[in-house]
């Protein structure tokens, strides 16, 4: 089988070297038998960030089924957060891509791999429910004090954005002049 091996360090600087991730990762392929398609490293760079060039490379790797597992350290060096790697499992699920997690032990290649993905979409779907009742009830509360939700409303100059229009200027520039974007004025424009 050929594996994509992924490794992630936050800083760049003699703190953290991916090789302490990787050597045990290849150690794992050898035990397997498995061959190494390629290894993707991003350095210096936080798990926080959604793109990652490493990780964008390997994903784009996935698609073009360039190998048939990826294998990773630990979960927090691959995604940076649940939902991040849910969405990522399913990509590889919907590619028939095994996804090995080496210090969790999670192998989406045996049924207690599928299993622990199952849950993990649990308490992804859980944490994004959690999250829509905090938001609404925040809300509610809210308008239940009075506060204007929303984007304050953009009160334009209409006489004067009209005048400048008529002077001949583009709609951008007149709206550049009386201060707000070119959306705000061709929509005062068209409902006056």
């Amino acid at each position: 089988m050929k594996v994509a091996l992924y490794a992630r360090v936050s800083t760049i600087n003699h703190q953290q070297d991916p090789e302490v991730q990787l050597r045990e990762l290849r150690q794992l392929c050898q035990a397997r038998g498995w061959t190494i398609a390629r290894e993707y490293v991003d350095r210096g760079i936080s798990g926080s960030k959604d793109s990652r060039p490493a990780l964008n490379r390997l994903m784009a790797d996935a698609q073009k089924q360039r190998f048939q597992a990826v294998a990773v350290w630990r979960f927090d060096r691959f995604a940076r957060s649940v939902s991040h790697l849910l969405r990522a499992l399913e990509t590889f699920q919907a590619l028939k891509i095994d996804f090995i997690s080496l210090r969790e032990q999670v192998d989406t290649s045996t049924p207690v791999g599928r299993m622990i993905f199952t849950v993990l979409g649990a308490v992804s779907e859980l944490e994004r429910s959690l999250i829509v009742e905090r938001v609404n009830a925040g809300l509610r509360h809210a308008r239940a004090k009075g506060v204007q939700l929303g984007r304050p409303k953009i009160v334009v100059d209409l006489p004067a954005l009209k005048a400048l229009v008529a002077q001949g200027l583009p709609l951008t520039v007149a709206a550049k002049r009386l201060g707000v974007c070119w959306d705000t004025a061709h929509a005062a424009l068209k409902s006056a």
